[in-house]
């Protein structure tokens, strides 16, 4: 009977053009997501698609247009804020594109582990590849075909494949010049994980700082992004009364470590100023609510796939095509003067 499904093989597009009372042309651009559907067509259209059980073949599809409308995603560890919120960029600019996304994590980018992650995402028919998050990992990590379009982030990748990373020297710079231009003397610091290259500019940069300020650099007291590490840092500073400044690799430390303070009787901003790295919307709800250098992470993810689509129209680009992501230092209250009571 017409407009129902045939008792034998998979439903075809016919079918569901039929059922739902459209041409098989609109049927395929529905299937396809054209948006040249009016809502109530491509809804009814729809339905017949579930009615049925019908699955296009993306396959057939990506030869006839030349794309299979999808990214691969790349990461380290997603359940980190940065890589939660980067991912997240990457997933809501893709979608307003059309495309799907495939997410792939890697535990150990400095390993054969990067490689077949890599190989394994090219392998399913995506059109380009976003890498977040991958450490200190190298180029040689990363075995793609070279027409594959890649984007990259804040990674040892950058300079390697177009990218789209935030300006961290510029945020720690402001942030240790802060600290020092409310008069304190010294200024430590808590390090990210030695495997993360966003940690190594921080570290490096914030070293950097106090030298040309003609400040010594302070040991660095090593963290791994958690706020428990940054508690545990914050127990061992808060034994020398010498320590009067804190920079943090990230929000999360800074957290721990003004809670280890406030244990130990060191208030803050009154006897140790903090400063993080990032500006999660939570540090405005600490207390004292904390001064850090914000990043826009979601940004991060769309410009990538920004920088993957072009790719796509125009062909792949080589590491020089950069975009420099501004940061913004946010003063709050876990920063003073030295010696200022309240």
């Amino acid at each position: 009977m017409a407009g129902q499904r045939r008792s034998t093989g998979a439903p075809s597009l016919g079918d569901v053009a039929r059922l739902a009372g459209v041409s098989t042309q609109t049927a395929s651009r529905v299937s396809m997501g054209a948006a040249n559907v009016r809502p109530a067509t491509r809804e009814r259209v729809l339905r017949a698609m579930n009615q049925l059980g019908y699955s296009p073949n993306r396959a057939a599809q990506a030869l006839r247009r030349g794309s299979f409308k999808a990214i691969g995603v790349l990461t380290q560890q997603i359940q980190r804020t940065g890589e939660a919120m980067t991912t997240a960029g990457v997933v809501e600019a893709a979608t307003d594109a059309g495309y799907a996304v495939s997410l792939v994590q890697v535990d150990q980018p400095e390993s054969d582990d990067m490689r077949e992650a890599a190989v394994r995402l090219a392998h399913q028919a995506i059109d380009g590849l976003a890498v977040v998050q991958a450490g200190r990992a190298g180029p040689e990590h990363l075995a793609l075909p070279p027409t594959m379009p890649v984007a990259v982030s804040d990674s040892a990748l950058v300079g390697y494949y177009p990218s789209a990373s935030a300006d961290q020297a510029g945020g720690v710079r402001a942030a240790v010049e802060h600290l020092l231009g409310l008069g304190h003397r010294a200024v430590h610091h808590v390090t990210g994980p030695e495997g993360s290259q966003s940690a190594l500019i921080r570290r490096a940069t914030w070293a950097a700082s106090l030298r040309e300020a003609g400040v010594a650099v302070p040991d660095p007291l090593p963290g791994d992004w958690s706020a428990a590490s940054g508690y545990q840092a914050g127990l061992r500073l808060a034994e020398d009364p010498g320590v009067t400044a804190v920079f943090c690799a990230n929000d999360e430390m800074a957290l721990g470590l003004i809670r280890a303070m406030h244990e130990r009787g060191r208030a803050v901003p009154r006897d140790v100023s903090v400063v993080g790295f990032d500006g999660l919307d939570l540090g405005e709800f600490s207390f004292p609510p904390l001064t850090t250098v914000r990043q826009d992470f979601k940004r991060h993810g769309r410009e990538m796939v920004a920088l993957v689509l072009e790719q796509v129209d125009s062909g792949p680009m080589d590491g020089s095509r950069s975009i420099m992501i501004p940061t913004e230092l946010v003063l709050r209250g876990s920063t003073a003067p030295l010696g200022q009571r309240d």
